[in-house]
This record gives C-alpha cells, structure tokens and sequence, in this order.
C-alpha cells in the first residue's frame, strides 16, 4: 500500500523540529574544560596516570639517584638509551609531563574539594529534608500504636521520637509541633563526607609537602672507608642533588666517623649459606665543631639523624689498602681503594690511578676476591664474602691517563684507549697477582705496587625532606578520612504522629540511606526497639491496623 506524499502547505520547514546547539564560545569552552577537570572522575584519573607514570622511574636508572649509572645505561645501549633519555626517562620526577601531571592534579583536587566543601557546609547549617507525604514508599517503613489509655497525643510522641534519636546520634528537627499531625526529620552520617573532604584535603598536603621537600631539600651520597670522616661540607660529598631553592649555608655542621663495619653472614643454613644476616656500622658523630662526640650504631632502615638529617646505610664492600711507587722510588699513591662488588660473594672491580707517578702516570685495572681459590683451568674466584684469603688481580698502564686535561671521569673506571698496556693475562709479563702483604715489582722499571691491608667501607646516602612529616601527618590523616568515609553512613529519619478516631495515637517512621547501606535495615530494627521500650511497646508485635490520617483530612477536621 501507497501512501501520497503530504502536500506542500503541511510540510515543515527545513530546519524546524531539529535543536540547533548554540556555540560555546571561548568562554564557555573554558567553563567546559574547567568542569572537566574539576570533576572527581578526572581527579581519580590523574592520580591513577601519575602511579603509571612513576613505573619508569623503577625501571631505568635516574641521574639524581645515580649520574653514573645512568651515562653507563647510555653506554650500553646507545641504539635506545639517547631515545629513552630524549623522552626524560632518566629524569622521570622532574620531567616535564610528570610535572605536568602533577600539577593537573592539584589542580583538580583543590577545584573537586572546594566546591564540595562549601555545599556541605550549607548541609550542615541546613535542616533536615522536610518529612515526605507517603512515608510507606521508603525503603524501612514501620508504625506503632499507642492506645488512647497511654495519655501519649501526638505532639509528646514526637518530641519522646525526637528524644530517642538525639540518643542516636541524629540532629533532629521537629515540624508543626503544635499541628494535628506533627512531624520530625533527623539526619546523621554527616561526618561520612566529612572524611571524603579530608581524604581529598589531605591528598593535597600530601602533594604540596612533596614539592617542599623537592624545592628545599636535598640528598647526597658519600662513600665512607673505616677510619675516615666526612664533614657536612658540599666538598666533601661524592655526589649532590640540591632542591630548587635550597640554600648550601644551611646545611647542618655534623661530622660522622666510621669507625668499624661488621657484616654477618648465614653459616647455618645449607640454601641460604654466606647470605648476608646483619649490616652493623659504628659510627663517631659530632653535631657541631664545638658538640661533644657519642658513639652511636648505623644499620639498615636504622639511619641516623642530625635534626632534620638523616644519614642511611645503602651500600657496602672492601677497600683494599695499596702503596704505588714510581720509577724513582717515590710514593705516588698510598691509602685504600674502593672496589665495587660484583656478585653475592663480593667479588668485586678495582681501578686505581696515580697521575703523579713519573717519569709515566700509572693505571691499575682488575679485580678484589675475598677468598681466593683457583678452579681447575688455573684461573682464581672467590668463594666466600669474608675476606679469608684476600687477593688482587690486576693489569697495569702506563701512560696519560687523561686527569690533567680537566674532563671529568668516572673515579671507577679506567679509559685505556691512549695507555700501553705493562701487564696482563696474555702479555709476557702476565697479570699481577698480590696477596695481602705482597709487593709486586712492574715492568720497565715504571714502579711497584703492594697490598698493604683490607679495610671495609660503607655507602651511605644523605638526605633532608622538610616536607617529610608533612607527608605522614597528611597521609595519616587521609587513610583515617578514607576509613571515615567508607564506615559511615548517611541516613535520614522521619516520624510522623495523628490521632485516630477512636482516641488512639499513630506513628509512623521511615528510614532512608544516602547511597548504598546494608545495614539500614538493623539501623531501623534498633530505632523500633529504642522507640518501644520508651512507649511500654512489644517492638517483636505487628503494630494493629490503623490508617494514619492524612494530612488533607487532619486540615477538614
């Protein structure tokens, strides 16, 4: 079947019938993107990007940790590392789409928190809702029956109602007390929200302590051998990362000494044997120049504090004493080596240099094993981390080992590019092989070098954060707003009372959560039982049938 097509006349213009939205403009796309960020849905999504977005920052190496470690990655891998390092991934909390982040974040939280906050403050000054004509459509709904022998009108069954809830916990607010049918709306669970705007508050204290202890603290690391004491000076670190507005004529005038360092190792078990137990540095400490000096223990995650200093126990090993002498007999180097472990028995590398021997400077290269032994192809390992038969192993140069241009080098790593080569393996002259004690004679007549003794050293890494209670108090006060928001409930109660024809007084209430409650039904249950033994009532009995006038019937009475 066919339908004729409408007539001209009774066909709608173009355009009519379909919304046109007007243009937004550059002020409303602002508004736009405003209420975008503010919402709470993008706040939970920029904190959740800024936990992916600190996953790097475990992955690769940073320089403010370790600048040597991260040119070394860079070595490494020169088909990625310079791609990694274009994206900042070496610099991850200080990058520029971290920060960026970072500061949408604030942003958002303060834009969700304050909006939030003055709307609960009008809650909290407000009443009550006003009571809901059919109290029977809420979701607990329960009444009771005085009879007329009580002496109980509706009026005084509202304010005993307004009574018991107060006893409760609820903020009660009583309507028409002197009408026919008086009523009252309670409320409580306030504090629920309460917590939500301290999780989120805190949240922000918790970001804003962070950037203070990125702008005015720092952090450095120095390695420190037995007998050895390090002044708080800025020379005397190994490595230094001020904050952005960190001021060096604060630092605080303490000297620490080491003065031993014990490790214990497992000896017991079969699995887990030369395992290290227990790392135990004692240490001498002056506050001041002037202060008297006390001993004290460093030992892991047990650092120890200078005010708001903290100095932590992060790294250790051996540092074999050795003595270089030139080709004229004199002493061109003297004192320990710090040697860098390589493995769980602490075999480690060694590099030494003395730019001051003559007629040649000299370079050393090779390996520290604690406990020595050869395997069956001749070639020596160590066998456990106690230092049972120290022994070096090491080639030797000669040559300019580049000190004396002014480039900075790496102190643990030795470039042999324009040095000739005195010993080693596959030369004539072999590797140099020194035993604790033991003085080797080089080739040439370029010098000679001994092993002198074994000392230990320790790396430690020196910090202050002023933001750092900061971020407790705040995180503390977070996880209590969070526990606050998730434990308590929101709920509101109305109770309505008439008189009946025959003299009788009918009450009746109903409970109503804000969100999700599962356990507004006991919340009722206990409101009805509070409420019966007030009234001389059977809570456990069904209220008698009785219809509660309503309120356009009270007003034709």
């Amino acid at each position: 079947m066919s339908v004729d097509p409408a007539p001209d006349g009774d066909r709608p213009p173009t355009g009519v019938g379909t919304p046109v939205l007007p243009p937004l403009g550059p002020s409303g796309m602002l508004r736009w993107m405003w209420t975008q960020l503010t919402s709470m849905r993008s706040a939970l999504f920029l904190l959740l990007l800024m936990a992916i977005a600190a996953v790097p920052g475990s992955l690769f190496p940073q320089r403010p940790a370790n600048a040597a470690v991260v040119t070394q990655y860079l070595k490494d891998h020169p088909d990625y590392g310079p791609l990694l390092d274009s994206f900042q991934l070496f610099d991850v909390y200080s990058s520029v789409w971290f920060s960026a982040i970072y500061i949408l974040l604030f942003v958002s939280l303060i834009g969700c928190v304050l909006p939030r906050a003055h709307a609960h403050w009008k809650a909290l000054r407000s009443a009550p809702p006003r009571t809901p004509r059919r109290l029977s459509r809420l979701p607990e709904y329960g009444t009771f029956t005085l009879p007329a022998g009580a002496g109980v009108p509706p009026r005084e069954a509202i304010r005993s109602a307004a009574a018991v809830l107060k006893k409760r916990g609820y903020r009660v607010d009583v309507r028409d007390a002197e009408a026919a049918m008086p009523s009252l709306g309670a409320e409580r669970g306030l504090l629920k929200e309460v917590g939500n705007l301290l999780f989120h508050t805190s949240l922000i204290g918790v970001l804003i302590s962070v950037a203070v202890g990125g702008l005015f603290g720092y952090r450095g690391q120095k390695i420190l051998v037995e007998g050895e004491t390090f002044a708080n000076t800025l020379v005397g670190y190994d490595a230094f990362t001020p904050g952005t507005n960190f001021d060096p004529t604060k630092l605080d005038p303490f000297a620490i000494t080491l003065d031993k360092f014990e490790v214990r190792f497992d000896r017991q078990s079969t699995r887990q044997f030369g395992q290290p137990i227990d790392f135990k540095a004692t240490v001498t400490t002056k506050d001041s120049p002037n202060a008297a000096p006390r001993q004290q223990l460093l030992k892991v995650n047990e650092p120890v504090y200078f005010g708001g200093t903290g100095i932590f126990l992060v790294g250790n090993g051996y540092a074999p004493v050795v003595t270089v002498k030139d080709g004229g007999g004199n002493t061109a180097f003297s004192g320990p080596v710090v040697s860098i472990p390589t493995d769980g028995v602490f075999t480690s590398t060694i590099v030494l240099k003395a730019p001051d021997a003559s007629p040649s400077q000299l370079g050393f290269a090779g390996f520290f094993l604690p406990s020595a032994v050869k395997n069956e192809d001749g070639v020596s390992y160590s066998f456990d981390p106690d230092p049972l038969n120290p022994q070096l192993n090491l080639n030797s140069y000669y040559g300019d080992i580049g000190l004396d241009s002014g480039k900075p080098q790496n102190v643990y790593e030795l470039d042999v590019q324009n040095l000739t080569q005195l010993n080693g393996r596959d030369l004539p002259a072999g590797g140099i092989v020194l035993n604790a004690g033991q003085t080797y004679t080089l080739p040439e007549g370029k010098g000679s070098i001994s092993f002198d003794g074994l000392k230990r050293y320790i790396g430690v890494d020196i910090r202050t954060d002023p933001g750092q209670a900061g971020v407790l108090i705040f995180s503390l006060v977070a996880v209590a707003g969070l526990i606050t928001s998730l434990y308590v409930n929101r709920r509101r109660v109305w109770v309505r009372a008439a008189s009946h024809e025959d003299g009788r007084t009918i009450v009746e209430y109903g409970l109503l959560a804000r969100g999700e409650d599962h356990r507004l039904a006991s919340e009722a249950a206990t409101i009805r039982s509070r409420l019966a033994a007030h009234w001389d009532l059977d809570a456990s009995l069904p209220a008698p049938a009785a219809t509660v006038p309503s309120e356009s019937t009270t007003k034709d009475r």
